[in-house]
């Protein structure tokens, strides 16, 4: 097949007033359809993507399943935003991918030998997103609990009446493996899973099964029961996608345990589970037994003097504003946190409720705050804090997000020798074009179909808005089995119609 020349002319540049990036050549996209039509939808594992390499200094037939490590890409010609506040972003730009690493960002790169150019006009590439918290197993209940409040997310998934006590591997299993598709497919190309599935062994060992099938970035996070096993098992080695970390109600002891085994530590700070949350965030601090290593969730309702023992210590805040608004966890703190020189990262929860999308949590976050500080201008009050731009939205989504649980060196910026955790998002269809601002697209209008391709460290794991090397109708299957039995063992109604158990 004979690869088609890139345009590289310098007068296409997209200048910050706005212009569309526009490209003389076939676009990326239309060219793949036309080599692809007719493909499998379902394993798409043979989709080429020869077409799509423009001007490559190689002649191979690149197929999705010979994307993986060890490739060497350079994507050109897109809106590149390295969210790296010391190589800056770029109207029109180069990422060079080899291997797993991100090699060289820049304008007009040059291509050597075995390296294959993609034509990424009309495309944002940016870092993946991050998710900070999130309960994967619980993927096959997704949107039963669309009308829940927290106390009837809690009844109906933790009591003696609830799903978790019926969950069987494989049903932890095909959670884990939808949740990490699913999470890809959005462009989260990293998830702090907050496992709290029934910790039998089997359970656990399906579960990083699962995660590690997925091919997402995750950090699995456990309690005691099992931990050593675990570590010693499956994360002895932690230098591939899968690391683990500490869920703890936040004794003492577990933040001890935690950091005797050299672990980031998570823990949900709200109220309403424990009234006391305030008085023991206060109390950790004075023993000094706080520190960036953790990570608190939620944070909702806290007093003052937990806040200044965040800010003062470093703790890490993850907020999850829409589940936080609908299940009644109380007032997102994204102000509180800002007040005191906190930027928190961003985290979706459970999808029983709502969707894990990034673009909705940056979304919810972004208007909310600037809800909140648009009514007190309209009071009368002066001297307000700043109103949350775009790319400080989007910041939180990424940079952020890495430096919670210590990724900060491997991922969330595209900065040369990280790990090429890289999204591209397309600017060419009909919700951003004619696509005049990055950031503003990104917040404001787009959603997870302009998620067009995602790699991790530089495999391909979606590519021209598909999903690579998934067996979908096995996927299927195994969800809907999974979701029938514990429904059945449950008693909980499956409807189309809204017959959710919970907050009905």
């Amino acid at each position: 097949m004979r690869k088609k020349e890139l345009n590289c002319d310098n007068s296409q540049t997209n200048q910050p007033g706005g212009e569309r990036l526009e490209s003389k050549d076939m676009s990326r996209r239309n060219f793949i359809r036309s080599t692809t039509r007719g493909a499998m939808v379902g394993t798409i594992a043979g989709a080429s993507l020869s077409g799509a390499a423009v001007g490559s200094s190689t002649n191979t037939s690149a197929t999705a399943s010979h994307f993986p490590q060890g490739r060497h890409i350079l994507l050109k010609d897109g809106v590149v935003l390295t969210m790296d506040s010391k190589l800056g972003d770029f109207d029109k730009a180069d990422v060079l991918i080899r291997g797993s690493k991100i090699a060289a960002v820049g304008k007009n790169l040059p291509a050597s030998d075995g390296v294959e150019m993609i034509d990424a006009s009309n495309h944002i590439i940016m870092p993946g997103f991050i998710d900070t918290h999130h309960h994967n197993y619980q993927r096959v209940l997704i949107n039963q609990m669309s009308n829940a409040l927290l106390s009837d997310y809690v009844r109906d998934i933790y009591t003696d009446i609830g799903v978790n006590q019926f969950f069987r591997a494989e049903d932890a299993y095909i959670g884990q493996l939808l949740s990490g598709l699913s999470a890809l497919n959005h462009g989260i190309t990293t998830v702090v899973d907050l496992s709290s599935v029934e910790p039998t062994i089997e359970n656990n060992d399906a579960s990083i099964k699962g995660l590690h099938e997925s091919g997402v970035r995750a950090v699995f996070c456990h309690g005691r029961q099992d931990f050593e096993r675990l570590n010693k098992t499956h994360f002895s080695n932690n230098d591939g996608l899968l690391s683990l970390g500490f869920n703890t109600y936040l004794t003492e002891s577990d933040i001890h345990f935690a950091r005797e085994a050299g672990v980031p530590i998570v823990s949900h700070v709200v109220p309403w589970f424990n009234p006391e949350f305030s008085n023991i965030v206060v109390s950790l601090g004075k023993k000094g037994l706080l520190g960036p290593d953790i990570t608190f969730i939620h944070c909702t309702e806290l007093t003052d003097a937990a806040w200044k023992t965040i800010a003062d210590h470093g703790v890490h805040v993850s907020i999850a504003s829409p589940i936080e608004m609908v299940m009644r966890h109380g007032m997102p703190p994204i102000q509180k946190a800002l007040d005191l020189g906190i930027r928190p990262s961003l985290s979706s929860d459970v999808d029983g409720t709502m969707t894990q999308s990034p673009f909705a949590m940056m979304r919810s976050i972004f208007t909310l705050q600037r809800m909140l500080i648009n009514q007190r201008s309209l009071q009368g009050e002066e001297k307000l804090p700043e109103l949350l731009t775009t790319r400080e939205t989007i910041e939180l989504a990424t940079v952020n997000g890495s430096k919670a649980n210590g990724l900060e060196n491997k991922i969330g910026t595209l900065t040369p020798g990280k790990e090429a955790d890289i999204i591209m998002l397309t600017t060419d269809a009909l919700n951003v074009m004619p696509m005049n601002n990055a950031y503003g697209s990104i917040v404001s209008t787009m959603d997870s179909s302009n998620v067009d391709a995602v790699f991790v460290a530089g495999k391909a794991r979606k590519w021209d808005g598909k999903m690579l090397d998934i067996d979908i109708e096995r996927v299927t299957d195994l969800a809907r089995n999974s979701r029938d039995y514990l429904f059945s063992k449950t008693r909980w109604q499956r409807s189309v119609l809204d017959t959710s158990l919970s907050g009905t």
